[in-house]
């Protein structure tokens, strides 16, 4: 079941979800600013980390790396992947390194934590805690986003959303929420939530479809559609239990053009090919000419 939402009253309760209160100066607490390590002749690079107060009163950290040259510059928004396997990577510090290869590139990237950056956060959860943790994340990213695209010096017209896993599925949600990233990398998203959502706890028969049809508004293919002019890289692995390769179509199938998808010797958590592709992707995109505001 697929439910795509048009003008009217069922849209409107639906963007109502994710309103929220941006207060930007009370929510945001620096904790420190200092030099980025960087090789002989490269730019000058800062990182600065903060601590942000979410809506619902959970606090949040974030890693802000830029340029130390003012200038105007593209961003990147990054969100990591859920991977209690990995628990080194299983958090912002994922895309550390590909944003600071960004940043000497002259970029602007936040490096975010989620509600999944708890190891043991799939566990904790049950379904019944799905419905307004999906509201509360998608809430959560546009706040990062306000963040971001607050920094001095960002170009609003030059937003990427790079987004791994669960990154992936929320971000697609934005679609129709939030129209301000003007380019998207989707990395091993699967296309409905309970696609990972019913691995556990487990559900049967009449609870299992009544679960699938509550969740529905908020699965991804409901949404990615929504995306008119903005250029999306889908990136899977052809070994990818999560993502099986169907899914993954189908996922890409959901998506209006401008949109390209990929597919790598991999599993869920993609390869250095990938990050490449990645890289490359985002630079032409971030530094494609624009028209005069």
């Amino acid at each position: 079941m697929c439910i795509i939402y048009k003008k009217g009253a069922a849209m409107e309760d639906f963007l109502s979800r994710f309103e929220y209160i941006r207060n930007l100066k009370q929510r945001v607490r620096i904790v420190g600013e200092r030099s980025v390590p960087v090789e002989v002749g490269e730019p000058l690079l800062r990182e600065r980390l903060m601590i942000v107060t979410m809506p619902d009163g959970t606090r949040r950290a974030t890693e802000l790396i830029f340029p130390e040259k003012q200038g105007t510059y593209p961003a990147v928004l990054f969100v990591h992947w859920y991977e209690p396997q990995e628990p080194v990577h299983n958090n912002r510090s994922q895309f550390r390194e590909e944003a600071i290869r960004l940043a000497n590139r002259g970029v602007v990237c936040l490096l975010v934590e989620t509600m999944w950056s708890d190891l043991d956060w799939f566990y904790k959860r049950t379904q019944a805690d799905d419905e307004l943790n999906t509201i509360r994340q998608v809430v959560e990213l546009r706040l990062w986003m306000d963040l971001l695209l607050a920094e001095p010096g960002v170009d609003a017209r030059r937003f990427a959303y790079v987004g791994h896993d669960f990154g992936a599925m929320h971000a697609a949600i934005l679609a129709t929420v939030d129209p301000r990233p003007t380019a998207y990398v989707l990395m091993a998203g699967a296309p409905n939530f309970p696609d990972w959502y019913l691995y556990y706890p487990r559900l049967e028969g009449a609870e299992k479809d009544a679960y699938k049809d509550h969740m529905a508004p908020y699965d991804p293919c409901a949404h990615i559609g929504k995306l008119t002019n903005v250029p999306v890289l889908f990136q899977f692995g052809n070994n990818d239990p999560h993502v099986p390769l169907p899914r993954a179509h189908d996922f890409f199938a959901c998506a209006v053009e401008p949109k390209e998808m990929r597919f790598y010797e991999a599993g869920h958590g993609l390869n250095e090919t990938a990050e490449k592709d990645r890289q490359l992707w985002l630079e032409a995109v971030l530094h494609a000419k624009l028209p005069p505001r």
